[in-house]
Protein backbone atom coordinates (compact mmCIF):
# COMPACT_ATOMS: atom_id res chain seq x y z
CA UNK A 1 0.00 0.00 0.00
CA UNK A 2 1.81 3.53 -0.81
CA UNK A 3 2.07 6.07 1.81
CA UNK A 4 -0.05 9.01 1.98
CA UNK A 5 2.29 11.61 0.12
CA UNK A 6 2.19 15.43 1.58
CA UNK A 7 3.68 18.83 -1.09
CA UNK A 8 5.37 20.90 1.27
CA UNK A 9 5.62 24.65 -0.40
CA UNK A 10 9.17 25.31 -0.11
CA UNK A 11 9.32 29.05 0.57
CA UNK A 12 12.44 29.70 1.58
CA UNK A 13 10.92 31.03 4.91
CA UNK A 14 9.93 28.25 7.12
CA UNK A 15 11.17 25.43 9.07
CA UNK A 16 10.85 22.65 7.28
CA UNK A 17 12.75 20.26 9.04
CA UNK A 18 10.46 20.03 11.92
CA UNK A 19 7.00 19.80 9.53
CA UNK A 20 8.72 17.09 7.49
CA UNK A 21 9.43 14.71 10.70
CA UNK A 22 5.98 15.37 11.98
CA UNK A 23 4.47 14.03 8.98
CA UNK A 24 6.97 10.89 8.60
CA UNK A 25 6.16 10.29 12.19
CA UNK A 26 2.69 9.68 10.70
CA UNK A 27 3.94 6.99 8.60
CA UNK A 28 3.55 10.07 5.26
CA UNK A 29 5.96 10.59 3.02
CA UNK A 30 6.88 14.48 1.49
CA UNK A 31 7.74 16.33 -1.29
CA UNK A 32 8.71 19.91 -1.41
CA UNK A 33 7.57 21.71 -4.46
CA UNK A 34 8.01 25.14 -5.56
CA UNK A 35 6.40 24.39 -8.80
CA UNK A 36 3.01 26.24 -9.34
CA UNK A 37 1.51 23.20 -10.95
CA UNK A 38 1.63 21.09 -8.21
CA UNK A 39 0.52 23.23 -5.26
CA UNK A 40 -2.96 23.60 -7.20
CA UNK A 41 -2.69 19.70 -8.46
CA UNK A 42 -1.83 17.57 -5.57
CA UNK A 43 -3.82 15.86 -2.69
CA UNK A 44 -1.95 17.55 0.15
CA UNK A 45 -0.73 20.68 -0.09
CA UNK A 46 1.41 22.55 2.92
CA UNK A 47 1.94 26.76 3.53
CA UNK A 48 4.97 26.56 6.30
CA UNK A 49 5.87 29.69 7.09
CA UNK A 50 8.62 31.41 10.17
CA UNK A 51 9.48 35.00 9.86
CA UNK A 52 8.60 38.41 8.32
CA UNK A 53 5.59 38.91 6.08
CA UNK A 54 7.05 40.96 3.50
CA UNK A 55 10.02 38.16 2.92
CA UNK A 56 6.89 35.66 2.34
CA UNK A 57 4.82 37.50 0.40
CA UNK A 58 8.33 38.47 -2.25
CA UNK A 59 8.82 34.49 -2.17
CA UNK A 60 5.52 33.42 -3.22
CA UNK A 61 5.42 36.13 -6.09
CA UNK A 62 9.18 35.44 -6.93
CA UNK A 63 7.81 31.71 -7.46
CA UNK A 64 4.63 32.39 -9.24
CA UNK A 65 2.82 30.89 -6.21
CA UNK A 66 -0.05 32.99 -5.92
CA UNK A 67 -2.93 32.52 -8.03
CA UNK A 68 -1.92 28.60 -7.53
CA UNK A 69 -2.64 28.83 -3.88
CA UNK A 70 -5.76 31.22 -4.33
CA UNK A 71 -7.59 29.06 -6.95
CA UNK A 72 -6.39 26.38 -4.46
CA UNK A 73 -8.69 27.66 -1.80
CA UNK A 74 -11.39 28.94 -3.92
CA UNK A 75 -11.74 25.29 -5.63
CA UNK A 76 -12.07 23.87 -2.00
CA UNK A 77 -8.79 21.90 -2.20
CA UNK A 78 -7.11 20.74 0.78
CA UNK A 79 -5.14 23.53 2.45
CA UNK A 80 -3.07 23.91 5.72
CA UNK A 81 -1.32 26.80 6.49
CA UNK A 82 0.84 27.26 9.45
CA UNK A 83 2.07 30.11 11.68
CA UNK A 84 3.36 32.89 8.56
CA UNK A 85 0.94 30.64 6.60
CA UNK A 86 -1.74 31.94 8.24
CA UNK A 87 -0.71 35.64 7.91
CA UNK A 88 -0.08 35.74 4.21
CA UNK A 89 -3.51 34.19 3.94
CA UNK A 90 -4.62 37.29 4.89
CA UNK A 91 -5.11 41.06 3.12
CA UNK A 92 -2.16 42.51 5.03
CA UNK A 93 0.33 42.97 7.91
CA UNK A 94 1.36 45.59 10.69
CA UNK A 95 4.75 44.08 9.91
CA UNK A 96 5.09 45.12 6.21
CA UNK A 97 3.26 48.43 5.84
CA UNK A 98 2.30 48.18 2.18
CA UNK A 99 2.66 44.78 1.05
CA UNK A 100 -0.48 42.94 -0.04
CA UNK A 101 -1.41 39.72 1.24
CA UNK A 102 -2.96 36.51 -0.52
CA UNK A 103 -6.25 38.06 0.87
CA UNK A 104 -7.85 34.55 1.24
CA UNK A 105 -8.93 35.66 4.17
CA UNK A 106 -10.70 38.45 5.03
CA UNK A 107 -8.11 39.40 8.09
CA UNK A 108 -5.89 42.28 9.13
CA UNK A 109 -2.57 41.47 11.13
CA UNK A 110 -1.32 43.18 13.95
CA UNK A 111 1.45 43.01 16.41
CA UNK A 112 0.17 41.71 20.22
CA UNK A 113 -0.95 44.91 21.77
CA UNK A 114 -0.12 43.53 24.98
CA UNK A 115 2.11 43.97 28.22
CA UNK A 116 3.00 40.47 27.78
CA UNK A 117 6.47 39.30 26.71
CA UNK A 118 6.64 39.85 22.83
CA UNK A 119 6.56 37.39 20.98
CA UNK A 120 4.69 34.99 22.61
CA UNK A 121 7.05 31.87 22.48
CA UNK A 122 5.40 28.57 23.91
CA UNK A 123 2.05 26.92 25.12
CA UNK A 124 -1.14 28.29 24.88
CA UNK A 125 -4.84 27.05 24.90
CA UNK A 126 -7.30 26.62 22.23
CA UNK A 127 -10.83 26.55 22.09
CA UNK A 128 -12.33 25.11 19.16
CA UNK A 129 -15.78 25.41 18.65
CA UNK A 130 -18.02 21.69 18.73
CA UNK A 131 -18.86 22.26 15.00
CA UNK A 132 -15.25 21.94 14.14
CA UNK A 133 -13.62 19.36 11.12
CA UNK A 134 -10.21 19.44 12.19
CA UNK A 135 -9.57 21.28 15.25
CA UNK A 136 -10.47 20.55 18.93
CA UNK A 137 -9.63 22.18 22.29
CA UNK A 138 -6.51 21.75 23.59
CA UNK A 139 -2.55 23.81 24.21
CA UNK A 140 -0.29 24.32 21.13
CA UNK A 141 2.95 25.58 20.39
CA UNK A 142 2.71 29.08 19.65
CA UNK A 143 6.07 31.67 17.92
CA UNK A 144 4.86 34.65 17.09
CA UNK A 145 4.69 38.57 17.68
CA UNK A 146 2.18 39.34 14.90
CA UNK A 147 -1.80 37.72 15.32
CA UNK A 148 -4.85 38.09 13.30
CA UNK A 149 -7.43 39.53 16.13
CA UNK A 150 -10.74 38.94 13.72
CA UNK A 151 -11.07 36.90 10.46
CA UNK A 152 -14.31 36.63 8.33
CA UNK A 153 -15.99 34.85 6.07
CA UNK A 154 -14.83 31.70 7.74
CA UNK A 155 -16.83 28.25 8.70
CA UNK A 156 -15.34 27.91 11.94
CA UNK A 157 -12.55 30.21 14.28
CA UNK A 158 -11.19 28.51 17.43
CA UNK A 159 -9.85 31.87 19.43
CA UNK A 160 -6.76 31.86 22.46
CA UNK A 161 -5.91 34.68 24.48
CA UNK A 162 -2.49 36.27 24.83
CA UNK A 163 -3.27 39.97 26.81
CA UNK A 164 -6.15 39.85 24.34
CA UNK A 165 -7.50 37.32 22.05
CA UNK A 166 -6.87 36.50 18.65
CA UNK A 167 -7.40 34.15 15.79
CA UNK A 168 -5.37 30.75 16.76
CA UNK A 169 -6.93 28.94 13.71
CA UNK A 170 -9.30 28.98 11.11
CA UNK A 171 -11.54 26.47 8.69
CA UNK A 172 -13.06 27.01 5.75
CA UNK A 173 -14.11 24.42 3.42
CA UNK A 174 -10.75 22.17 2.26
CA UNK A 175 -8.56 25.11 4.18
CA UNK A 176 -7.23 24.79 8.05
CA UNK A 177 -4.91 27.86 8.74
CA UNK A 178 -3.08 27.59 11.84
CA UNK A 179 -1.18 30.08 13.82
CA UNK A 180 0.65 27.73 16.22
CA UNK A 181 2.76 25.08 15.15
CA UNK A 182 0.76 21.60 14.92
CA UNK A 183 4.32 20.09 14.28
CA UNK A 184 5.92 21.18 17.43
CA UNK A 185 2.03 20.79 19.32
CA UNK A 186 3.29 17.32 20.87
CA UNK A 187 0.79 14.44 20.27
CA UNK A 188 -2.41 17.19 20.10
CA UNK A 189 -0.69 18.91 17.26
CA UNK A 190 -0.22 14.89 15.33
CA UNK A 191 -3.97 13.85 16.24
CA UNK A 192 -4.53 17.52 14.55
CA UNK A 193 -2.46 16.67 11.32
CA UNK A 194 -3.84 13.31 11.03
CA UNK A 195 -7.33 14.74 11.04
CA UNK A 196 -6.41 16.73 8.25
CA UNK A 197 -4.87 13.96 6.44
CA UNK A 198 -8.13 11.64 7.16
CA UNK A 199 -10.52 14.82 5.93
CA UNK A 200 -8.33 15.56 2.82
Amino acid sequence: MAKTSVTIIATGVANIASMRGAFHRLGCETVLTQEPARVLEDSLVVLPGVGAFGAGMERLRVLGLEGAIRERVTSGRSLLAVCLGLQLLCRSSEESPGIDGLSILDGVVERFRTPERIPQLGWNEVTAPPEARYLRSGYAYFANSFCARSITGVDVIAPATYGHQFVAACERGGLLACQFHPELSGAWGASLLDRWIAGA
